[in-house]
């Protein structure tokens, strides 16, 4: 159902609210540059300090913006399973193509607990679900014999695959079918996700690079291999960089440089990033060519 290369996309902020007119013509930016799809409001759109109300409104003014040219596939995870429906609920009615919905943070819920929470969730609302596995900030490892379960509710149509192991990925592939959506959660383990048979990838580099992501997956689906290859190699150095510190203050960071946003503004817990950081993430940016060097 989803295939391809989808922006993650960041929440602009000015002066510490939602920039709305800076999101809009971001999310065209990344359509102009041939991003298969957006997806607001996950961890790369800072979903864990926006408000209810903002969440909501984010997730319209995408559906809105985008107005049908990509799927939009709306963050709408929470630890709470009500909250869950809740955010679901609301992104159905806006009209979003999906869900992402990360596994439930925190609580560290059992396998049982996980299976049943997403359960809940798929029958609460009509919608097409995408999973989000990705213990490094929730605790707990969604695994493959508890995705086959879900991957037979109708609605529960992928998995977005943050768990950093290939292993993990072809024990999905293998247990859940063709027909289930593999995405990886990961920019470098692109390349290789798709080898094993992925789909595509939710990407934080799209952000930036949305016509190389895009194209690497488009090369790969045409059966360019060795070009799709070439074009991993070359796009690893920058997916590396914009993870030096915690995600998304780089890529807001890297953003804000080449003018495509206009602050790289991030709320706290996240800070912004260190001046050493800055500047190894802006060599990153001068060799990949996106911004001029300084002298």
């Amino acid at each position: 159902m989803f295939q391809g290369a989808m922006t993650a996309i960041v929440t602009p902020f000015k002066d510490g609210r939602v920039d709305e007119p800076a999101f809009r013509r971001f999310i065209e930016f990344q359509i102009e540059n041939g991003t298969h799809g957006i997806v607001p409001c996950g961890t790369t759109g800072e979903s864990a300090t926006l408000t209810f109300v903002e969440h909501e409104r984010v997730i319209e003014i995408c559906v809105d913006q985008v107005r049908g040219r990509v799927p939009v596939i709306a963050g709408t995870g929470s630890n709470n399973t009500q909250e869950a429906i809740r955010l679901t609920t609301h992104a159905a009615k806006a009209g979003a193509d999906g869900a992402l919905m990360i596994a439930p943070y925190y609580n560290k819920p059992t396998q049982e607990g996980l299976y049943l929470h997403f359960k809940k969730v798929a029958e609460s609302v009509d919608v097409p679900i995408i999973l989000y596995n990705i213990p490094g900030r929730t605790a707990v490892n969604m695994e493959a014999e508890t995705i086959a379960r879900l991957s037979a509710i109708p609605n529960i149509v992928g998995v977005k695959e943050a768990s950093g192991t290939i292993k993990q990925a072809t024990d999905i592939i293998a247990r859940c079918g063709k027909d289930f959506d593999v995405l990886s959660g990961e920019d470098h383990l692109t390349f290789p996700l798709l080898c094993i048979g992925g789909k595509g990838v939710i990407s934080v580099a799209s952000n930036v690079v949305p016509r190389d992501m895009a194209d690497l997956c488009n090369l790969f689906f045409s059966g360019k291999f060795q070009e799709a290859r070439d074009l991993y190699y070359r796009l690893l150095p920058l997916c590396h960089a914009l993870f030096i510190e915690t995600s998304p203050t780089p890529v807001k960071t890297a953003l804000a440089m080449m003018k495509q946003i206009e602050s790289d503004e991030v709320r706290l817990p996240l800070a912004p990033m260190s001046a050493a950081n800055r500047e190894r993430l802006r060599h990153e940016l001068e060799k990949y060519g996106l911004l001029q060097p300084l002298n």
